[in-house]
């Protein structure tokens, strides 16, 4: 709270009261009583201001996408009899962009209301609130706040984007490259038809074959040759590359503006480093591959050894979302460490999904351990070239590439679904 002002008030209060006694006139004795009292007075009339407020905040969802818009009501009541001349509410999330905040009047028992959107541009959790409300008298003299505790938090997930041609590598069941034992959950391999007995799930019923015969009929599946994929994301700190940040131009600024005057346009940017190209790649490859039904993990080495074992379950990919969310590139070991690390996991019937911008052929060595099993492995290299990096990595894509490995070199700006069409193809 900043005194200059009551104290320039009082001070003026005490050359009024000396004037008042030296002149004799009475003009200078009100006035001096006056300004004697006006702190006084804007002092109790701050505090009261803030008196009998309650804040209430909704949110839409407290889940959105990178490119999406969360919208958020919040509703200031006034439940008290004495009016609300001046309210100024400032929030204090740290949720980039949000800016929730207005200067509103209440009278005695009134509300007033105020809906925010805000596009969400980084990933990440992040809080909202707490929210501080700041009043003050007519004549500024005094100027209070009060800190409201925050409402909870909001999940930013990272963008994904649909892949349609993207071919996965098979992987080789042990004993030949297809399996026809009858599997008792559902894979994206049909067997065979057979009549419908009594106990059979309803999502088993082949309708075409139900309607040709006359009775129904039901799916019978067989394994997955492509049984365990686990997708392994590098987020060693030694290998991301970013790209210089530069200060918007009068374009750019605009541009945004009015991107955010049209709630239904969703605006995707490009990543600004190798980082946020991964986890986004990452991202898009577990949406896909689980809406194939296939059986996905994950495998990452941020801060500590990050986990999700290979599952087929519904929440499989939002836990793989919620972990994305959140994760950084701040992680010291290196691929080959980490690859090295869980090594137990991988088995004859696993595929291996690797993301990473690690020129080290280090990792690549221990990657080669796995292909003599017969682990199938497919690379998405998020090329550093494209974000301002200074090594060639034409080399260690034409040695992954004689290894019989699909490779795929990711830049920036590109499609992913036109990246992910066609592997690359070792150069003479």
């Amino acid at each position: 709270m900043n005194l200059t002002r009551p104290l320039l008030v009082l001070l003026l209060a005490g050359v009024s009261f000396i004037a008042a006694q030296t002149t004799g006139q009475r003009l200078f004795f009100h006035l001096s009583y006056i300004l004697a009292g006006l702190p006084l007075v804007a002092l109790v009339w701050t505090w009261l201001n803030l008196y009998g407020l309650q804040i209430d905040r909704e949110h839409t969802s407290l889940r959105a996408h990178v490119g999406e818009y969360t919208r958020e009501r919040i509703v200031v009541h006034n439940r008290w009899w004495l009016p609300k001349l001046w309210i100024e509410l400032q929030d204090e999330s740290d949720l980039p962009n949000h800016e929730a905040g207005f200067v509103a009047y209440l009278g005695s028992y009134e509300a007033t209301r105020w809906t925010t959107r805000t596009r969400c541009t980084h990933r990440g959790r992040f809080r909202l609130g707490p929210t501080r409300i700041i009043s003050s008298d007519p004549f500024g003299l005094f100027r209070f706040s009060r800190l409201i505790p925050g409402s909870g938090e909001i999940i930013v997930y990272p963008p994904t984007e649909e892949i349609a041609t993207f071919r996965l590598p098979g992987a080789e069941l042990s004993g030949g490259s297809t399996c026809l034992i009858r599997a008792h959950s559902v894979t994206p391999n049909v067997a065979t038809i057979r009549d419908y007995q009594p106990g059979d799930s309803l999502n088993r019923i082949h309708w075409r074959s139900t309607a040709r015969h006359g009775r129904l009929m039901v799916k019978e599946f067989e394994l997955d040759p492509a049984a365990d994929i686990y997708l392994v994301l590098d987020l060693n700190e030694r290998t991301v590359v970013s790209l210089p940040r530069e200060p918007a131009t009068t374009d750019e600024r605009l541009s945004t503006r009015a991107r955010q005057r049209q709630p239904s346009l969703r605006y995707r940017q490009p990543p600004e480093s190798t980082e946020e190209h991964a986890v986004n790649v990452t991202a898009s490859l577990a949406r896909t591959l689980l809406a194939q039904n296939r059986i996905v993990g994950l495998l990452t080495w941020s801060e500590q050894l990050e986990v999700i074992p290979a599952e087929r379950e519904e929440r499989q990919l939002w836990k793989m979302l919620e972990l994305l969310a959140v994760v950084h590139a701040n992680g010291q070991h290196s691929l080959a460490e980490l690859l090295v690390a869980e090594g137990q996991r991988f088995s004859r019937d696993t595929t291996l999904i690797i993301i990473t911008a690690d020129l080290d052929p280090r990792w690549v060595t221990a990657l080669q351990h796995y292909l003599y099993r017969g682990i199938r492995a497919a690379v998405m290299f998020i090329d550093p070239l494209s974000y301002g990096g200074w090594h060639d990595p034409e080399p260690l894509l034409n040695h992954l590439a004689s290894l019989k490995i699909d490779v795929y070199r990711l830049q920036r700006g590109d499609a992913l679904a036109d990246a992910l069409r066609q592997p690359l193809v070792l150069a003479a």
